[in-house]
């Protein structure tokens, strides 16, 4: 039975790389290091700052590479200003009311980015669960956060769907065994099924995804039905 939809943030509800991209890009330059997306998509996207910092400047201190860490999400809220969903997220939110499904949201962003973020987008009450990085002994592509998420809302793993657009973030859903579908907002659709999302679609208007949500819930109707 589907009781929850479990959802990513940067990239899965908002397509925020392009602007994450131009803040990293711009604050390597100060170490006189160029990246290209080639470069953002395998080294930076979907991972943890401490983890980013340590590979590409090891040679700041813990301080330093927090401070810089700060600094470049500073900026990206800077520039974050205009933020939308990406196509179908209000429809979809709708659908989860209309069938009286839990949401929850399971991010890697700070919590200074998360609460921007959903402030920017009008959907901080939209969310039952929120689950940061932050409040996790470890995070993605560490399954612990949507571990969290799972006890949180009282369900089993396969009461949910995931919702992730990194390869990362698709190794952490996949790994409490929530069924994940990859939204390829910036990865390849067949990178996203590779590191094991079922199914990868652009957005929330994608027919694939109505079909498989609607099918699940006339199959859970149909279960309660054959019980009388």
């Amino acid at each position: 039975m589907l009781a929850a939809i479990l959802f990513d943030l940067d990239g899965t509800i908002v397509n925020s790389d392009p602007i994450h991209y131009r803040a990293w890009k711009e604050m390597l330059l100060n170490f006189s290091i160029e990246i290209d997306e080639t470069f953002y998509k395998s080294k930076i996207s979907g991972r943890l700052n401490p983890e980013i910092v340590r590979d590409i400047l090891p040679q700041l201190s813990l301080t330093e590479g927090e401070e810089f860490a700060d600094e470049k999400e500073a900026l990206f809220r800077k520039l974050a200003s205009d933020l939308q969903p990406l196509s179908g997220f209000s429809e979809l939110l709708a659908w989860t009311e209309t069938h009286q499904l839990k949401r929850a949201l399971v991010t890697n962003a700070p919590r200074l980015n998360a609460e921007y973020m959903l402030e920017v987008l009008g959907i901080r009450e939209a969310f039952h669960v929120i689950v940061l990085a932050d409040d996790c002994i470890a995070g993605k592509p560490d399954p612990e956060p949507y571990k969290v998420a799972l006890n949180k809302l009282g369900i089993q793993a396969e009461e949910a769907i995931a919702l992730e657009d990194s390869p990362s973030g698709i190794r952490a859903a996949v790994g409490a065994n929530i069924r994940t579908i990859g939204i390829a907002s910036s990865h390849n659709p067949q990178l996203l099924q590779e590191v094991g999302a079922f199914m990868a679609i652009p957005d929330f208007t994608d027919l694939q995804l109505w079909t498989l949500l609607n099918s699940l819930i006339e199959a859970d109707l149909t279960a309660i039905a054959s019980n009388f």
